[in-house]
């Protein structure tokens, strides 16, 4: 199903190929030609942003006090209790909640255009979620990409959120970085994919040392 929030750009830009392809038919020459070219440009971006916008359920495994990713993408860093995902282009872009907890804080910032995979991104748009778990306080990090600054955020201060829920969107190229409580190891390396809500990122020190 198409993500929430993204009706406006999947309606509108099938309305304008709708309407060129309309007025086409009823054109001739050179106008009809650049019209047809408008047509078809459109269609396909209408069926980009179909499959851009898609938002696919899923089903978190393992234990509730497992943490999960929070997007697609490709692991690009780890440092301690931190972890960096890189979401391409092509990656389901809907972020998900690791854990379940109480939103305690929001905070958006505007930003500028560089690339999310760069470490100068920090200068982007952000929205910076702080969740308290029952494990300790998760922090949250969504940074818009190089083509668009537009994060939409699902949830506010107070929100109950269940582990593996939609907590909000990033369009288009954009990253994720999480930083887990103490007490959690990560079980996944640099340059893995994951995916939101399905790949188990971390889990408590306890409970890998006891396997």
């Amino acid at each position: 199903m198409p993500a929430k929030g993204s009706l406006s750009w999947i309606g509108g830009m099938m309305l304008f190929t709708l309407a060129a392809g309309y007025i086409s038919m009823g054109s001739k020459g050179l106008v009809f030609y650049i019209l047809l070219i408008v047509f078809i440009i459109g269609a396909i971006l209408t069926l980009f942003f179909f499959i851009f916008f898609r938002d696919p359920e899923r089903c978190s495994p393992g234990d509730e006090d497992d943490a999960v990713s929070p997007a697609d993408g490709r692991v690009i860093s780890i440092q301690n209790q931190k972890i960096c995902i890189f979401m391409n282009i092509h990656n389901v872009h809907v972020n998900r909640a690791p854990l379940a907890g109480t939103v305690t804080n929001i905070d958006y910032k505007p930003g500028g255009y560089i690339p999310a995979f760069n470490k100068d991104s920090l200068v982007n748009e952000r929205n910076h979620v702080v969740i308290n778990t029952d494990s300790g306080v998760l922090e949250l990090t969504q940074i818009a990409g190089v083509l668009t600054r537009r994060i939409v955020s699902y949830i506010s201060v107070g929100s109950l959120v269940k582990r593996g829920e939609r907590i909000g969107m990033i369009r288009f190229g954009s990253r994720v970085d999480v930083i887990i409580p103490e007490g959690y190891v990560f079980i996944v390396k640099l340059d893995d994919k994951v995916k939101a809500g399905c790949t188990i990122i971390a889990r408590k020190k306890e409970k890998i040392t006891g396997q």
